[in-house]
């Protein structure tokens, strides 16, 4: 950790199958860019944001609201990054 506050938001699941699989590995690919710290929480559950299987732990379903949190150096690009590919569905067309 580098000591900064971390930086927490959250997003909306908005695909219709949730967060299974694919959408989870598009998490893992977009995030492992970065040096930053990332949790992800949903219900009584966090985890790891660069961890596959973590995330598909979370079985967040469609309309679920996954808390986010990121510490270090570039946790403002990181986050942004990431709420941007839940705005996009996580590439999700089915």
């Amino acid at each position: 950790m580098t000591g900064k506050k971390a930086i927490k938001k959250f997003f909306i699941v908005k695909n219709d199958k949730g967060l299974h699989t694919r959408p989870a590995t598009e998490i893992v690919k977009c995030l492992a860019k970065f040096k930053s710290n990332i949790t992800l929480q949903y219900g009584e559950l966090t985890v790891n944001g660069k961890s596959l299987l973590g995330i598909m732990m979370l079985a967040a379903e469609c309309g679920a609201t996954v808390n986010v949190e990121v510490t270090g150096a570039d946790a403002k690009e990181c986050l942004k990054t990431l709420l941007e590919l839940a705005d996009k569905k996580f590439h999700m067309k089915y």
